[in-house]
C-alpha cells in the first residue's frame, strides 16, 4: 500500500508549478455541492470546477460507472478501440448534427484537433492559402500554443514567442467586424455562443445566423466551442440548439466528464473524410474509464427533466438576484441563459 505522506496548504507553494494560487484548504471530499476539507470543515462549494461537477460531487450514477469499468478495463491506448468510447460517441451523435467523434482529455485539446481540422479541410478541399481564421475579443479556448492564440486575450497568449499565423480578432457580436476581415482565405469561424470567461456574453441571434451565412458564402467552417456552455448549461444540451444555427464542428468537454477528464470534437462526414490514420491522435483520448462516465453523465443531463430543471433554476437564480439588486443596486447586468449566468457589477 502506497504512503501517504503529510501535505497541506504550504506543500503547494513548495512543489507545483506557480501557475495558480488556490484556496487556503484543501478539500478531502465531496458530495453534491458540499465540500469537505482536512479539519473536517463543511463548505458549499460554488465553484463547481469551473463548470465542471455539474451534477455535483460523486454523483451516484458516475461512480456506479466508475466502479464498474474500474474493475474491467482501465486503458488501451487506440491501437484497440473500446465499448464506452464506442456508446458514448453513439449517443452525442444521436443527440446533435453530428456524424463523427474525436475524443481527448481536456477542453484545450478538443479545440486544438478542431482548429487542425478546419485548416485541414480547407487546404485538402480548396486551397494551401486558405488558412485564416477569424475569432474574437474576449474570447477563452484554451492553453497550448495554438489554442490561446485563438482566444482573444493577450495577457495568456504574449510572453511566448512567435504566435501561429493567421489567426485575426474581432469584436464578439459585431457582424460588420467580421465581413470586413472575411475573405476566400478564410478557413474558419471559431466562437463561443455564450462567452464564458469573456463576461458571460450571449450571441445574438442575429449575429449567428449572419456569421453562418458569411462561412457558407466563403466556403469556411463555423466553429463552436461548447466546453464551457455545452451539456445542459444554458437549459439544452448544447446552446446552439436555442439558435437555430449549425455549426461544422463543435467542442465540449468540462460537464462532459462530471469530473473526470474528458472532451469531444464533433463533426460531420463530410468535413472528418480529410482526417487520416496519422493525422491527429491522443494516447488517452476515448479512455475507457472516461467514456464510462461520461457516458453516465449523458444520460443523467439529457433528459427533460434535468433540461427543464435548469431553465426553471435560470428564473429562480435571476429573480433572487433582481431582487438583490433591487435592494443593493450592485449590478448593472444580470444576464445568460440556463444556469451560464453573470451578474456584471457596478
Amino acid at each position: 500500500m502506497t504512503d501517504k505522506l503529510a501535505v497541506n496548504r504550504n506543500t503547494f507553494d513548495q512543489v507545483i508549478l506557480p501557475v495558480y494560487a488556490p484556496a487556503q484548504f484543501i478539500p478531502v471530499k465531496g458530495k453534491g455541492s458540499r465540500v469537505w476539507d482536512q479539519q473536517g470543515t463543511e463548505y458549499i462549494d460554488f465553484a463547481g470546477g469551473i463548470a465542471v461537477t455539474a451534477l455535483g460531487h460523486c454523483h451516484p450514477a458516475l461512480v456506479s460507472a466508475l466502479h464498474q469499468q474500474g474493475e474491467t478495463l482501465w486503458h488501451t491506448s487506440n491501437v484497440f478501440t473500446n465499448e464506452p468510447a464506442l456508446r458514448l460517441a453513439q449517443k452525442l451523435i444521436a443527440a446533435t448534427f453530428a456524424d463523427r467523434v474525436f475524443f481527448a482529455n481536456s477542453g484545450a485539446e478538443a479545440n486544438e484537433a478542431a482548429f487542425k481540422l478546419a485548416r485541414h479541410y480547407a487546404i485538402e478541399r480548396h486551397s494551401p492559402y486558405k488558412t485564416k481564421i477569424i475569432a474574437f475579443h474576449n474570447a477563452f479556448h484554451g492553453r497550448t500554443l495554438f489554442t490561446v492564440s485563438v482566444g482573444g486575450q493577450p495577457k495568456y497568449s504574449d510572453g511566448f514567442g512567435p504566435k501561429p499565423a493567421d489567426i485575426i480578432h474581432v469584436p464578439f457580436n459585431d457582424l460588420a467586424a467580421v465581413k470586413a476581415v472575411m475573405d476566400d482565405h478564410t478557413c474558419a469561424v471559431v466562437l463561443e455562443p455564450i462567452q464564458g470567461e469573456g463576461g458571460i456574453t450571449s450571441a445574438t441571434p442575429e449575429f449567428l445566423q449572419g456569421v453562418r451565412a458569411l462561412c457558407d458564402q466563403h466556403n469556411a467552417l463555423l466553429v463552436f466551442d461548447e466546453v464551457q456552455s455545452g451539456m445542459g448549461r444554458s437549459g439544452k444540451l448544447f446552446s446552439y440548439m436555442h439558435y437555430g444555427v449549425t455549426p461544422d464542428i463543435l467542442t465540449t468537454a468540462k460537464a462532459l466528464g462530471g469530473g473526470f477528464p474528458i472532451s469531444a470534437m464533433l463533426t460531420t462526414e463530410e468535413i472528418a473524410s480529410v482526417m487520416t490514420v496519422g493525422t491527429h491522435g491522443t494516447t488517452y483520448g476515448g479512455n475507457p474509464l472516461a467514456c464510462a462516465v461520461a457516458e453516465a453523465a449523458l444520460d443523467v443531463i439529457n433528459t427533460p427533466e434535468v433540461l427543464n430543471g435548469i431553465e426553471q433554476r435560470h428564473g429562480l437564480f435571476v429573480q433572487a438576484l433582481q431582487s438583490i439588486n433591487s435592494k443593493y443596486d450592485v449590478f448593472s447586468d444580470i444576464r445568460g441563459m440556463g444556469l451560464l449566468i453573470g451578474a456584471e457589477l457596478t
